[in-house]
């Protein structure tokens, strides 16, 4: 069932568009990764989402009914969902406080508070700092406080701006954890914005991926920002992020000058090798590690740290023959039919 429907939906600034959204259907009960380079529009969506900013035109839709801004029942909506900032603001009091703002706001009796304050922070495993000050808690702390605030509201949407960016690898584990149990426990939709893929991959269950305010068809696996240089043989240096060097063949060099764009792998296209002896000498190769496998289907999604995370998809059988195991050493061969190049604006 549908939650939101958006439909030929803007945003401008000063004149420049940052989001032009011609459709998207985002589901109740599920959770939904909105992925993304800085400055694509992540963050003005979720606002949209949130009934915190109207669009300049377009027809949003919530629970199957248009939203009408000038009808002024944006608060009601509103009140139906919540918005986790990247860096939330915590008033000066105690945790215990910071929770019950919102229930005060809300007229919600005091046995009522005392209730949902104790159980919002047994879910978020703060219990113990009840009242301790908001102010003194570390970062990752801090998100899961924002958290638990949230989830004292009852919200059937919960939005989320890169919940886990700023926090340690051990708040990070237990944010993404919260979330998941959030949604199977309470049914609440869910949509994050990321730069991780892999949290995308292992947390969601939608993906939508924006690239200059606009929705663009791809699953942002093996897409990164690249710059290529002409050399004096056959073969382009393609640097992806910086960190991973390509290969490529040149007679698709559309000048002799070198340049910055985007390229996209196949993950369909591109091969995993086991043995680093027999890796394919007519290829592009990297070299990495094994950091996740996923059974899909009739294929196996293996995501390989090689500088980025770079994710192939093999068949059954060939799984089973190459045999690779997480931390294991690989390579991964690049053909040239596997990349596609789009040049900066």
């Amino acid at each position: 069932m549908s939650l939101y429907q958006l439909q030929h939906l803007q945003q401008r600034f000063a004149k420049k568009t940052v989001l032009d959204i011609d459709e998207l259907t985002i589901e109740q009960g599920c959770i939904h990764a909105l992925l993304g380079p800085n400055g694509a529009g992540k963050t003005t969506l979720l606002n949209i989402l949130a009934f915190l900013e109207s669009p300049v035109c377009g027809e949003l839709a919530f629970q199957g009914k248009r939203v009408d801004y000038a009808k002024g029942n944006i608060l009601s909506l509103r009140r139906q969902v919540v918005l986790v900032d990247q860096h939330p603001i915590m008033f000066s009091t105690t945790v215990r406080a910071n929770i019950e703002f919102g229930l005060k706001i809300r007229k919600i009796d005091g046995a009522t508070r005392n209730r949902v304050v104790d159980e919002v922070l047994e879910t978020v495993g703060l219990a113990r700092y009840k009242n301790a000050r908001a102010d003194a808690l570390s970062g990752g702390e801090t998100q899961r406080l924002a958290l638990a605030r949230a989830l004292a509201l009852e919200p059937q949407v919960l939005l989320c701006d890169e919940p886990t960016a700023s926090v340690d690898a051990e708040n990070q584990a237990v944010i993404t954890e919260l979330l998941r149990t959030i949604n199977r426990e309470q049914a609440t939709t869910i949509v994050f914005t990321t730069h991780d893929r892999l949290q995308a991959a292992t947390l969601a269950q939608h993906t939508l991926v924006l690239e200059n305010g606009q929705r663009v068809n791809t699953t942002y696996e093996n897409s990164y920002a690249c710059t290529f240089e002409p050399t004096s043989g056959d073969k382009d240096r393609y640097l992806l992020h910086g960190v991973v060097e390509l290969y490529l063949s040149a007679e698709n060099r559309k000048s002799g000058q070198g340049g910055r764009g985007r390229i996209t792998l196949n993950p369909e296209s591109i091969r995993l090798v086991t043995d680093l002896r027999e890796s394919p000498p007519v290829c592009s190769q990297v070299q990495g590690r094994v950091v996740m496998m996923m059974e899909e289907g009739h294929t196996i999604r293996v995501v390989v740290d090689v500088g980025v995370l770079m994710v192939v998809l093999m068949l059954a059988d060939d799984y089973r023959q190459q045999n690779p195991a997480i931390g294991q050493q690989v390579c991964v061969a690049v053909p040239d039919s596997a990349c596609s190049w789009t040049t900066a604006c």
